[in-house]
């Protein structure tokens, strides 16, 4: 048989083998890769064309190497699932470098890491102040995690006692000028509603690149003139600002008025206003 039909033939198995394998493998980018994951990445790789080309002369010597690689990773995946020991051999542990604000300058030299490259990996964190920093820790990826002091994090709803809605996956409605029916059922909106939109931002859907909803029922185009700026909707903005001017008038009518019984009821309408604007906040200004 010619050279190159050998070749062929070899490439053309060893592909579906490679596909088999990349199937079954970690979901890992090479940045979340740990060492280890990375050795069996570049043998399975290295393999493949070596077999493929005949450089390892014996072709089923070199599929059983190759499947020895893309195997044993994944029993000892398993393994590290169960034991945290084996784990720790795989993958070795993780490295606390500053504990309580104070650095570890101990295990910055386990780890071989000089002065200059904490500081840069530290700005990269967002950390330019060590002092902010309560806690640090180098995980077994390589990649550092920084935790802030509590009084240089940033506030949160929750830390206000506000409460927020939870956000659903925004769903696209237009593309490349046609309507996505399925991400209008998805978002719980139909026809009569995009074209409604359309219509009120004055923009044809011909002229729309990309149309977007997203959980608060908000929709985004882009066009494909970027020179054209579509008009932001301000609906919810005037609902916010029109419930603010009826509270006022009602708090306002309750204090000109001479009538206690008026009075009382425009104040005790102004609080329920105030209430129900309250609540609705979150939603209307997002």
């Amino acid at each position: 048989m010619d050279t190159w039909l050998i070749v062929l033939f070899k490439s053309m198995i060893l592909f579906f083998i490679a596909i088999i394998i990349t199937r079954y493998m970690k979901r890992k980018t090479l940045v979340r890769a740990t060492p280890f994951d990375f050795i069996s990445y570049s043998v399975v790789a290295v393999l493949i064309p070596l077999i493929s080309l005949g450089i390892i002369s014996n072709f089923y010597f070199g599929i059983i190497t190759l499947l020895i690689w893309a195997i044993m990773p994944l029993v000892l995946d398993f393994a590290s699932m169960k034991s945290k020991t084996i784990y720790n051999l795989l993958h070795g542990k993780e490295r606390v470098l500053i504990k309580n604000g104070k650095i570890m300058e101990d295990n910055l030299s386990k780890e071989r890491i000089t002065g200059q490259e904490f500081l840069q990996i530290m700005r990269s964190k967002n950390a330019f102040n060590l002092a902010d920093v309560e806690f640090s820790l180098l995980e077994t990826n390589g990649d550092i995690n920084v935790s802030l002091k509590a009084d240089k994090k940033p506030v949160t709803s929750y830390d206000l006692g506000k409460k927020v809605p939870q956000k659903s996956e925004p769903q696209a409605v237009i593309l490349d000028g046609n309507i996505l029916n399925e991400g209008l059922t998805n978002a719980g909106l139909n026809i009569g509603w995009l074209n409604t939109q359309l219509e009120t931002q004055g923009v044809p859907l011909e002229s729309v690149f990309l149309g977007q909803v997203d959980s608060s029922g908000d929709l985004y185009l882009d066009l494909f003139d970027d020179m054209i700026q579509v008009p932001k909707a301000q609906v919810k903005d005037m609902l916010y600002a029109s419930l603010l001017k009826c509270q006022s008038d009602l708090m306002s009518y309750s204090l000109d008025t001479d009538n206690e019984e008026a009075k009382n009821m425009y104040s005790k309408n102004a609080k329920k206003l105030e209430e129900l604007i309250n609540k609705l906040e979150p939603y209307l200004l997002r």
